[in-house]
């Protein structure tokens, strides 16, 4: 494969740029490709602090293995930054929104430019721009996916105008001492999504995972949970649910993991947990463990134990509850309390474990390490706590999560009406929304079975405390049974009639089968193509409205 490449690095207190591999001076480059794969790698010979990696000029982008879905113009996969973020197949005519043209004071105020990557990606209308898996398709057609993510972030970018596809790699400060060697980019490549996903298949570990069909807390009641209601939903579930997940609000504050809330849970999480078992789920929590907010206890005793920023105030990482901070993942005594926490649960029964507002561990600086580096060790951290128990990773950066997590949210949080309330969409690009999180379900399905298990987050079939249409709550329920791994709900189905009884049952029949299921957009239609042992069905899904056509 042929580009045009350019490092950029400081030795000897003088900028510096290589644009071809060499072998000596105080930064050697090398270059393998095998046809498949491309892997550049450096080898300082005295300190480097490397600065920026960019490529252009692709040639496995081309029309040789054309992927035509009409004539409406190319698609480009654009993956968003983490969990949250809006992910989908663009059109060169769609800008990306770009959090930082919003108000300074409303910035400040709810930290909104905080919970994705506007911190250090420059936004540019004219750009569209990913992470770490690309693909277009249309009359151009090319895949491409990272295989350094514990290394360094690789940046895709789309210019909207002529599509021109650029790579950058995220190695910004990254520090080099005489003789260590760094990964700058090592990916895949290939001439179209088809032959992109079976060279995932080559080059991943294929992460098989058990379908998990359960119950969550959160999108009935959020913080509103005691041990009655918990026990009454509890008793509602039938021997279909293999998971029982308490979710945000049985703890105090934020941060403050080992202080359950004894007004709402008298006996604390140990009967809730026995109960769980005793009607044969798997009992399952919920924990921010590289989080606390500002009305904690532990953010009011321990100061230091916050990553402070350049002007030494510690890092926001969003206006959630009272506004949340990132623990500093460096300090050994930050750790031993996670892991205390993370222990306690653990040994009280639980084995499942939803880790959220994961992207807090590269969001501070650590000096001489990547994003990527930062992330992938917090995570890793994560695994060696808890061992063989089940981890699902949300509001995390997914390539950091490859091969270390069980599941990972794949989109934003579900809401209760379709796209939120009015001003949520000028927000940031990770805010609450069915509509976007609908899309991020089909358009990262490709990753279940391979990266992870994909968790769409839940379907709701209630009529009480919900603004989504009757249509509404359909598609959602079968686009979620369609392409995830996890299906979870917050809704007490004792309280189901026969019409939604009989949905549930068709879902969950979708949901478990061995499936082949295949996507085509256009424009503000999904068509998707469902093979089973049974025949072929097929969907249309309108993305604006969020229903089915009929």
């Amino acid at each position: 494969m042929n580009c045009i490449f350019k490092l950029t690095y400081k030795a000897g207190g003088e900028e510096k740029v290589l644009t071809a591999a060499q072998n000596g001076g105080d930064l050697s480059l090398f270059v393998a490709d095998n046809g498949e794969r491309r892997r550049v790698t450096v080898r300082a010979r005295g300190d480097v602090t490397l600065l920026g990696y960019s490529e252009s000029g692709h040639d496995f982008f081309s029309m040789d293995h054309p992927e035509d879905f009409g004539p409406q113009g190319d698609l480009y996969f654009i993956n968003g930054y983490q969990s949250w973020t809006d992910t989908r197949e663009y059109y060169g005519d769609v800008r990306e929104r770009d959090v930082t043209r919003l108000p300074g004071l409303l910035k400040k105020n709810f930290a909104l430019d905080r919970y994705g990557d506007a911190t250090f990606y420059e936004y540019d209308k004219r750009v569209l721009h990913g992470y770490d898996v690309f693909y277009v398709r249309g009359k151009v057609s090319g895949f491409a996916a990272s295989l350094n993510l514990a290394n360094a972030y690789l940046i895709f970018e789309v210019v909207r105008r002529d599509g021109s596809v650029s790579i950058m790699s995220d190695i910004g400060g990254v520090t080099l001492k005489a003789g260590d060697e760094f990964t700058v980019c090592d990916y895949i490549y290939a001439p179209s999504f088809s032959l992109g996903r079976k060279l995932m298949r080559k080059y991943y570990p294929q992460k098989k995972t058990e379908k998990v069909f359960g119950y969550t807390s959160w999108y009935n009641y959020y913080q509103d949970i005691d041990e009655k209601t918990i026990l009454r939903d509890l008793a509602a579930l039938d021997e279909r649910f293999n998971l029982f997940q308490i979710d945000d609000g049985y703890e105090t504050f934020v941060g403050d993991w080992l202080d359950v809330d004894r007004a709402k849970f008298p006996g604390g999480l140990e009967p809730v947990v026995a109960a769980i078992k005793e009607r044969g789920f798997r009992p399952g929590i919920w924990l921010a463990p590289f989080v606390a907010e500002e009305k904690s206890r532990l953010f009011r005793e321990k100061p230091d134990w916050f990553k402070k920023g350049a002007d030494g105030m510690p890092v926001k990482c969003g206006s959630n509850w009272s506004g949340h901070y990132a623990l500093d993942l460096d300090r050994e005594d930050v750790r031993d309390y996670i892991r205390k926490c993370l222990t306690h649960y653990a040994d009280m029964g639980f084995d499942f474990f939803k880790l959220d507002f994961l992207y807090a561990a590269s969001l501070p600086e650590y000096a001489g390490r990547t994003r990527a580096a930062a992330a992938g060790s917090a995570y890793a951290f994560l695994r060696e706590v808890l061992g063989d128990k089940t981890i699902l990773g949300c509001g995390a950066t997914l390539g950091n999560a490859v091969g270390v997590f069980d599941y990972v949210r794949i989109g934003p949080d579900v809401s209760l009406k379709f796209d939120d309330v009015w001003y949520m969409k000028y927000m940031h690009r990770e805010r609450i929304s069915t509509k976007t999180t609908l899309q991020n379900t089909v358009f990262r399905s490709f990753m279940d079975g391979v990266f992870f298990g994909c968790d769409p987050d839940v379907f709701l079939l209630r009529d009480d405390n919900i603004s989504l249409s009757r249509e509404q709550r359909k598609a959602l329920i079968t686009l979620n049974a369609l392409f995830g791994s996890v299906m979870m709900t917050s809704d007490n189905i004792a309280a189901y009639d026969g019409e939604k009884r009989a949905l549930l049952a068709e879902a969950l029949d979708l949901f478990q089968k061995e499936k082949t299921v295949t996507y085509s957009r256009l424009r503000d239609v999904i068509t998707i193509r469902c093979e089973a042992a049974d025949g072929e069905q097929i969907f249309q899904y309108d993305t604006e409205r969020g229903v089915l056509i009929d």
